[in-house]
């Protein structure tokens, strides 16, 4: 008979997992990969980022959450019109993207959705480039939108078309 895997604590997960790329997420005891960005993916992170600042965000890529000590999310964009606090946010800021990967599973792009949520996030939104369409999370659910955090989506296809040109 198996046994379960005991779970880590949050000091054994940052010195086993803590600087390894691509990164590892805490996820109430255990210790899961982020999906290996590709060029597409790292590409539209920084789109997003330079159209947050347009929009008078000040963004980042690749932040530790540590609002819940049981589940350190890594988004993939975060953006905040306040204060940014160091080394790491406790708190919700005003935007969070997810970037879709393909090997992205659904239940965990929604776990963190959840999670966003309850934690205060004001806009949620995941991203996907293959089917270019960009989602808020409302609601307990996804849905297509033209606009987040007063960007119009074109603006984000458009930017990629000209980059990837």
């Amino acid at each position: 008979m198996a046994t379960a895997a005991e779970k880590l604590t949050v000091a054994e997960f940052e010195r086993q997992y803590g600087q390894v790329k691509p990164y590892y997420e805490f996820w109430h005891g255990e210790a899961l990969q982020k999906s290996m960005p590709t060029w597409l993916d790292a590409l539209l992170q920084k789109i997003l980022m330079d159209l947050l600042s347009e929009a008078g965000y000040k963004p980042e890529s690749e932040v530790k959450l540590k609002i819940d000590p049981e589940f350190h999310a890594i988004p993939d964009v975060i953006a905040t019109r306040g204060r940014i606090e160091l080394p790491y946010p406790t708190k919700s800021v005003e935007v969070v993207v997810e970037v879709l990967s393909d090997d992205d599973p659904t239940s965990r792009i929604l776990t963190k959705c959840r999670a966003y949520q309850d934690w205060g996030f004001a806009q949620i939104c995941v991203v996907d480039a293959k089917s270019r369409i960009v989602f808020r999370w409302a609601d307990h659910r996804l849905e297509e939108v033209n606009v987040f955090a007063s960007i119009s989506v074109e603006r984000i296809w458009s930017a990629l078309d000209q980059a990837l040109a």
